[in-house]
């Protein structure tokens, strides 16, 4: 396996000098990354109050303990102590007052910059705005906001509060907004009057007056103009202090919710101190990120990799928000102007660069960027050799999995350890992350169900409303009691790498070979003339049917069909040709770019559309209709 980059000697890490600090104050030496690990994932407690310890956290009342059951689900972390979230990002640091610390750009307006100073400034005041409409510990702050930096400040100041904050990016639709809030109950929703999107001009007005409507428990209703640019009333002349509300570490700090793509989203409630150790954890000692360095993610405000990337200043680092159309070249440019360390996008990002022929480091200059981060589907080989051709040999790239129920990564990258072109690097310290075979056995160097067997602090307190934990066992632990069950496959290989090969409820079989869906889009949409696909497996007849989304003005003909068939023959095995394939102008995404597999497949075998999925949650409905119609029609043929 080719090895694409390798930790440059005698440079220091963050993950380095913890090693230093293990080895200084808990007389700790560790033989390479998997050493680290292996201790990581079996003395929970002494790892994470290591992590406790190190990054200084601040607690008002200790800790009783780390970890006193470690049985999953209902495994408690550091009871007794109390702390706030808001605390630790708006300390900041490494930062002085004056540094730039949140950077927001927007095709809807100019630029704006905040020092560390300027941040906590706003926060104290729109804190006291909040406290003044009766916001206490527990109430609910919606956002109906991009990703700028007043969300950012709008998280921070509810925080602070105790109360509970919850965010849909603006372009979701009003049934998708009001299925999640409706859950919460919010008592203040704070809502943007629309956006400029790739020059587009979105008026958001009537949807946001449609979730007032059907929001019952709204006592506060604060509008965020920022077509006009004339701000929001939530930043009153006060000199009431900016204080912080100690909490317990697992009081509610955010609900996020699952994709809704095929029913009611699961509103997963997250504590203030698992996001807390967890994101010090990850941004510090996997990306390497603090002082001195500008963390930038393309996100909305719907995805959890939101909420992860404004963690950032608690590790010291400086933000780089972006509100606007993912446009190739220009993000690039964006981070190239804003002197972007860090790069953090999506999987199917990079492959468009690629595909397009972009080639960032000669679009601009992107020496400064050192890290780049993947996640949303799996990097294939291809990717990875284009991010170490186009940008350059001195970035580490991560490539990410985990998920809106950790709102963390499972797997990823470390400075410690090479890069392989199309594995991710490790599993994540802390994360005892296993492949299960079908009896539930550990298994290396096969494809298995990726999951969990020892506790993570940032796995959710529970759902909202879930008195019972029914609906949480149910989600995680139904399939292997006592053992979290993630819904991918995932192989480890011997040397600690891994791979994600696609969600397991849609993995093809044929015949006695199990794989994942993402090897075969590698294949099918390497060729040119495909820009994307969508794989299905009919399991009652063992039909494998495929949709492909050619390049402009192509049609699928039965040379390109042929060539498909044996592209895929050769790189996969003669069971994967697909029986059918057909084109379609679109493959349905969620609004983070997942592709909506399984409710294709409950389309395609006689689900309504509007039971398959939750439309307000794609990025494009409407693709949808070209499967119904395609079943309707196979089904009056017989």
């Amino acid at each position: 396996m080719t090895v694409l980059w390798e930790p440059p000697s005698g440079v220091r890490s963050r993950v380095g000098d913890f090693l230093d600090w293990l080895d200084r104050e808990r007389g700790l030496r560790f033989d390479g990354y998997a050493d680290l690990w292996e201790w990581s994932t079996t003395d929970l407690p002494a790892f994470w109050r290591a992590i406790w310890d190190h990054f200084e956290v601040i607690a008002y009342d200790q800790p009783t303990g780390v970890l006193p059951d470690a049985t999953m689900p209902g495994a408690r972390w550091f009871p007794g102590a109390t702390l706030n979230y808001a605390e630790h990002v708006l300390r900041m640091p490494g930062l002085a007052d004056e540094d730039v610390v949140v950077l927001g750009y927007s095709q809807t307006r100019e630029p704006v910059r905040l020092t560390a100073a300027q941040l906590r400034e706003r926060v104290r005041r729109v804190r006291a705005a909040l406290k003044r409409a009766g916001v206490g510990p527990g109430d609910r702050v919606a956002a109906y906001l991009p990703n700028i930096p007043e969300t950012f400040v709008l998280l921070l100041a509810t925080a602070s509060l105790g109360a509970v904050f919850s965010s849909c990016a603006p372009e979701f639709g009003t049934r998708s907004v009001v299925d999640r809030w409706q859950q919460i109950g919010p008592k203040v929703l704070v809502a943007v009057d629309g956006y400029v999107y790739g020059g587009r001009r979105v008026d958001r007005r009537t949807e946001v007056e449609a979730i007032r409507a059907q929001l019952s428990t709204v006592e506060h209703y604060v509008e965020l103009s920022y077509l006009d640019g004339q701000g929001w009333d939530l930043e009153p002349d006060t000199d009431e202090p900016l204080e912080f509300l100690p909490v317990p570490f697992d009081h509610p700090l955010y609900v996020l919710y699952s994709s809704g793509t095929t029913g009611l989203p699961k509103p997963i409630v997250h504590g203030h101190g698992g996001i807390l150790v967890e994101h010090l954890k990850m941004l510090a000692l996997h990306h390497d990120l603090g002082p001195g360095d500008r963390f930038f993610w393309y996100t909305t405000t719907g995805w959890m990799m939101w909420n992860f990337l404004v963690s950032g200043p608690a590790a010291g680092t400086a933000l780089v928000l972006y509100d606007g159309a993912p446009d190739l070249e220009g993000l690039w440019r964006l981070a190239s102007e804003a002197g972007v360390t860090y790069f953090g996008t999506s999987a199917p990002f990079l492959l468009a660069c690629r595909k397009a022929g972009v080639v960032p480091r000669q679009l601009t200059d992107v020496s400064r960027i050192r890290g780049i981060g993947s996640t949303g589907a799996p990097l294939p080989a291809e990717g990875f050799h284009w991010v170490y051709e186009a940008v350059g040999g001195h970035v580490l790239l991560s490539s990410l999995s985990g998920g809106t129920d950790v709102c963390t990564g499972f797997v990823g990258g470390s400075p410690l350890l090479p890069v392989y072109a199309g594995e991710i690097s490790c599993r994540c310290l802390g994360a005892r992350v296993e492949a299960f075979n079908d009896r539930g056995e550990p298994i290396l160097g096969q494809l298995g169900e990726l999951v969990i067997t020892r506790p993570m602090p940032s796995m959710p307190v529970g759902f909202w409303g879930d008195a019972t934990g029914e609906r949480y066992r149910e989600a995680y632990f139904s399939v292997y009691p006592g053992v979290w069950r993630h819904g991918d496959w995932i192989t480890i290989t011997a040397r600690g790498t891994c791979v994600i090969t696609g969600r397991s409820d849609a993995t093809l079989n044929r015949g006695g070979v199990r794989l994942g869906t993402a090897e075969f889009y590698s294949v099918v949409e390497g060729l040119p003339e495909v820009v994307d696909s969508v794989v299905i497996h009919l399991e009652d007849s063992d039909e494998l049917l495929l949709f492909v989304v050619l390049a402009e003005g192509l049609e699928l003909d039965d040379g390109l069909r042929g060539r498909i068939a044996r592209e895929l023959r050769a790189a996969l095995s003669p069971r994967h040709v697909p029986d059918e394939i057909h084109q379609v102008r679109a493959v349905p995404r969620t609004l983070s770019a997942k592709k909506l597999e399984v409710p294709v497949k409950r389309i395609l075998t006689g689900t309504p559309v509007e039971r398959a999925a939750a439309t307000g949650a794609l990025a494009n409905p409407e693709s949808l209709h070209a499967f119904e119609e395609f079943a309707a029609t196979r089904r009056e043929s017989g």
